[in-house]
């Protein structure tokens, strides 16, 4: 898992895996899902970092969480 942080745009992309993209789905105006063309998640696009995040409905929600953790931001249950 690889995370790319843009501190400009207070905006964390977690890499998932390598599978080309196919097409995303908002979960909500903060959260974005990358898909590759069988459906697999292949990334998440987090907004408004800075403020806090949920996880909840992400994919590989336990090991994003710890990535997110480890870095100290900030987890909303």
């Amino acid at each position: 898992m690889k995370l790319e942080y843009d501190r400009k745009a207070d905006a964390i992309y977690i890499y998932l895996s390598d599978a080309p993209y196919s097409y995303g789905r908002d979960l909500d105006k903060e959260r974005r899902i990358d898909y590759a063309e069988d459906d697999t998640p292949i990334g998440v696009e987090l907004l408004c970092v800075s403020e806090g995040l949920i996880t909840d409905g992400l994919p590989n929600r336990a090991e994003i969480e710890q990535a997110l953790s480890d870095r100290g931001i900030k987890i909303f249950a």
